[in-house]
């Protein structure tokens, strides 16, 4: 069983959203796992009553199994990482991140300030020896099956010995969550040529290389949507933050765009959009921050009831199959076997 920390502050669409991706979570789940609320007491109680009055009235039951601890503070969209570490050290952020470190809980949850999320996770949770700094892995479909992309956000700027962090924790998260024996790790570049790319991706195809992974090579971003390239399928994508959210943004526009080109054609929008719905975020839910010592997981600004429930499973799942721990046991042998060598 699970105790799953949500943040019931953080998000756009907060506390409605959350709350109500809670109730929906807890309907799925059973009896299987607990969700803990995490903000202003008060606010959430008045929230969660009105939801149960209104469109969630036969959720009454399954709301008596939610758990709510307070926290003074919240951390806006605007305030700097930092603030979510030193200026509101009682925000609903930092007080669900710490019951995990307390034996309190398993997961975290939180559609909040990503930068701030980030920083409170590596500084409450720590970080596995060997990361530098954690990454951001983001489930994007593909016409063949989902692939792990990272990082996605989370840093701009990578080194390559960086780079190769992140291709072992995809791989493991792709192994764990996946369920996908010895995955196959690829390198987003701007051709499939070891010698293409700038000069942290060349020199990240050598390490890569010689990592012990299973390399699949460089791969473009025309095979990304395709989930295949000239060699075969991938299951990870490993590129620095800042391609990484350009790759994850142009995939949210992706559906509306061909919805809308469609519809001018005179197909229905309904038709379309179930067709087209595993290409929004919503069926995601939330993407783990891959590296730190526990589960944290990073939800869109704008996630609604169904993106929050999604994102829980998700956290569900990540704690069931002790993700976390696998992360620190990979990256002990491998600087082991380094040393030995």
């Amino acid at each position: 069983m699970a105790r799953i920390a949500l943040d019931a502050m953080g998000g756009d669409l907060a506390p409605a959203a959350p709350i109500a991706g809670a109730l929906l979570a807890l309907q799925e789940f059973g009896s299987t796992h607990t969700i803990q609320l995490i903000g202003r007491e008060a606010v959430i109680r008045e929230q969660l009553e009105r939801l149960l009055a209104t469109e969630y009235a036969e959720f009454r039951d399954v709301s008596r199994a939610l758990d709510i601890v307070h926290a003074d503070d919240v951390i806006e969209m605007t305030d700097k990482p930092s603030v979510a570490i030193r200026g509101k050290p009682n925000s609903s952020m930092a007080v669900g991140l710490r019951l995990q470190p307390e034996g309190k809980s398993d997961a975290f949850v939180s559609a909040g300030n990503t930068g701030a999320q980030m920083a409170a996770s590596a500084f409450i949770l720590k970080v596995h020896d060997g990361v530098k700094r954690p990454a951001i892995s983001t489930l994007l479909p593909t016409a063949r099956q989902s692939v792990v992309v990272l990082d996605s956000g989370a840093n701009v700027d990578c080194s390559p010995e960086e780079l190769v962090i992140f291709a072992r924790l995809g791989a493991i998260y792709a192994e764990d969550v996946l369920g996908r024996p010895n995955p196959s790790v690829s390198l987003l570049s701007i051709g499939e040529e070891p010698e293409k790319g700038n000069a942290a991706v060349k020199e990240t195809h050598q390490l890569l290389a010689a990592s012990g992974l299973n390399f699949h090579g460089n791969i473009e971003g025309r095979d990304v949507p395709a989930g295949i390239s000239d060699r075969g399928v991938f299951d990870v994508v490993v590129c620095d933050g800042f391609v990484g959210n350009v790759v994850l943004k142009l995939y949210e526009g992706m559906a509306p765009m061909v919805v809308g080109l469609l519809a001018k054609g005179g197909v229905s929008k309904e038709q379309l959009s179930r067709g087209l719905q595993h290409l929004d975020y919503a069926s995601v839910g939330g993407a783990p921050l891959l590296g730190v010592k526990g589960v944290s997981i990073i939800c869109h600004g704008k996630s609604s009831a169904v993106a929050i429930k999604n994102a829980v499973q998700v956290a569900a799942r990540t704690v069931e199959s002790r993700m976390s721990d696998h992360i620190g046991q990979r990256l002990s042998q491998h600087q082991t076997s380094v040393a030995q060598s």
